[in-house]
């Protein structure tokens, strides 16, 4: 080929640079791409479905309404997964005194300090309804956490949510009067703000348990809890139903 026929240089660098983006913009949808398909997988991910499966060292048992799942003292053996119904969670001091610290249900799990080398339970675990509990010996559930990586992080991200919703409740008992205390406590039983839709609270919840839970007086909690109802933020039909409208109690300063 004769030297005029020949592309020129200047022309073969425009051609090379106009090449060249393509490139790393199939990287960019690539990684793109990655993360979404990751957390659709992680949502997809049933614990239900894969703690059926784990083998041995599990067993689903039915607890009465008010029975005892294990008490203060008791060994730590075994990490508890709620299949279905609720769970009270105490803790009582040296003088006798009793405090509420949660109310769990389905999905969540509750006994994990024995993981963390926890050999006594430092609190007691009581039917709130009649439920069915998933208990996982403490080897067995260790050998899940390392086998399964999903069920791994699933479990690790439950933990670090309940951690950060314990430090949440702290500053709200520090700093907050009792009357936002329970309306927040009110909203997290109603599950406030999961799909957006409010859920009927634990059925006939004394006003003597949230007292306790928020640490004020039954007294206190009727008087707020009456103001609530005659403003329309609560009302009663066969268990409490709570309405967003609460939200403005906890926001208002």
């Amino acid at each position: 080929m004769s030297p005029a026929c020949q592309p020129s240089v200047s022309s073969q660098r425009s051609k090379i640079a106009r090449q060249t983006p393509i490139a790393p913009t199939v990287q960019t949808e690539r990684n793109a791409i990655g993360p979404r398909v990751a957390a659709k997988k992680r949502r997809d991910f049933d614990p239900r479905a894969f703690l059926a499966t784990i083998g041995e060292g599990r067993k689903s048992v039915l607890f009465q309404k008010k029975q005892g799942i294990f008490a203060q003292g008791d060994t730590a053996d075994a990490v508890f997964y709620i299949q279905t119904g609720k769970v009270k969670l105490t803790v009582v001091a040296k003088t006798g005194k009793e405090a509420t610290i949660a109310i769990l249900g389905e999905g969540d799990f509750f006994g994990e300090g024995s993981l963390a080398g926890q050999a006594l339970r430092m609190d007691s675990a009581t039917a709130l309804t009649d439920c069915v509990v998933l208990r996982i010996d403490k080897k067995a559930m260790m050998e899940a956490l390392h086998r399964e990586h999903e069920f791994s992080d699933m479990f690790v991200a439950y933990l670090l949510a309940r951690n950060i919703r314990y430090e949440e409740d702290l500053v709200d008992q520090l700093f907050n009067s009792s009357e936002k205390r329970l309306a927040r406590m009110l909203l997290l039983l109603a599950h406030f703000g999961k799909e957006g839709k409010p859920e009927s609270v634990v059925p006939k919840i004394s006003q003597e348990m949230l007292a306790e839970m928020i640490g004020t007086t039954r007294s206190r909690v009727s008087f707020f809890m009456n103001r609530f109802r005659k403003l329309g933020f609560i009302h009663y039909n066969g268990g409490l139903q709570v309405h967003s409208s609460l939200l403005n109690i906890v926001l208002h300063d």
